[in-house]
């Protein structure tokens, strides 16, 4: 089971981005992250599940990742999954 306590967060713009541990699990960075927010190209729910949203944006390299999270409220997300863009999620989208 993941520990869901936040372990950093970041404000701008728009929004603030919370994180729990799990959402590094795979390698991806929190500047990754924040940069995929920033040049997202999909954004929506997840299929099949309440409270549970993604987002499609390229991490610094360039490479497209796929980044999971829990909306809070207008202002606030908490992110629990972050890694490499893998083709099923991008065919859930149609992308």
């Amino acid at each position: 089971m993941y520990n869901t306590s936040v372990s950093c967060y970041i404000t701008g713009m728009e929004p603030k981005i919370l994180f729990v541990p799990s959402a590094f699990k795979h390698g991806t960075t929190l500047e990754d992250i924040r940069h995929a927010h920033d040049t997202r190209i999909y954004e929506g729910p997840l299929e099949g599940y309440d409270n549970k949203h993604a987002f499609i944006g390229f991490d610094l390299a360039g490479n497209p990742i796929e980044v999971f999270y829990n909306p809070i409220d207008d202002d606030t997300i908490k992110v629990f999954h972050a890694m490499g863009c893998r083709n099923s999620v991008i065919a859930q989208f149609g992308l």
